[in-house]
């Protein structure tokens, strides 16, 4: 069975939960943004900092995946990686990128673009710090993107890591950091009915003061 045997309009749902109305946000998107992060916690959404990541390939193709999200400030959304990694490639070939959370539970969608740059030095040693020791190990041993011969090849590695690292702090490795997405848009998307859905997209103006633009559905 392929999708075109499928009924695929039984699926369509009517979104009825919420409504979204420029009286009610907050005037900063980063402000907002901490607002619905909270409630898609309190409405125990399935890992609520998981996330599309965009970005633009070296042959200017898009290319997405999904990753999660581990800080949301006044500054910015920061994600950790392997800087050899794909993504890694393409954000130093083209520092922008875009965001997408889908909180389901809520009728609910945020869209984020903006430009990119590393996090480095002590910011990114304390978190990795802070990452249980197996996955601080799993950042030496997995050559991201990269083809490997089989399973083994990690298993192997790993093993050689615990022992070469028992009993002492494993460091942070050199191709291993985070990345910090500066908004210059953020939109914000609440399922209503008939599909006519409530868009409100904040964009950060030449005076560096965010704008506040409602799109049709």
């Amino acid at each position: 069975m392929n999708a075109s045997t499928l009924d695929l309009a039984s699926l369509r749902q009517d979104y009825r939960q919420h409504e979204l109305l420029e009286a009610n946000v907050k005037a900063d998107p980063l402000q907002q943004f901490q607002v619905w992060f909270a409630e898609a916690i309190d409405a125990q959404v399935p890992e609520p900092n998981a996330m599309t990541l965009a970005t633009v390939s070296t042959e200017g193709k898009p290319v997405a995946r999904m990753v999660l999200l581990k800080e949301a400030t006044e500054q910015g959304f920061v994600f950790y990686t392997n800087f050899d990694s794909r993504k890694g490639q393409n954000l130093a070939h083209f520092p922008w990128a875009a965001l997408v959370f889908w909180w389901a539970e809520l009728e609910r969608q945020v869209r984020v673009e903006g430009q990119i740059t590393q996090v480095v030095g002590d910011e990114a040693d304390a978190y990795f710090r802070s990452r249980p020791r197996g996955s601080q190990l799993g950042a030496w041993v997995s050559p991201q993107s990269q083809v490997i011969c089989d399973r083994t090849f990690l298993t192997k590695r790993l093993q050689a890591l615990e022992t070469q690292y028992a009993g002492q702090v494993i460091p942070r490795p050199p191709h291993w950091g985070g990345y910090r997405l500066q908004p210059s848009q953020i939109e914000f998307w609440q399922g209503r009915p008939n599909r006519l859905h409530d868009r409100l997209c904040y964009r950060l103006g030449e005076s560096k003061t965010w704008q506040i633009k409602r799109l049709a559905p």
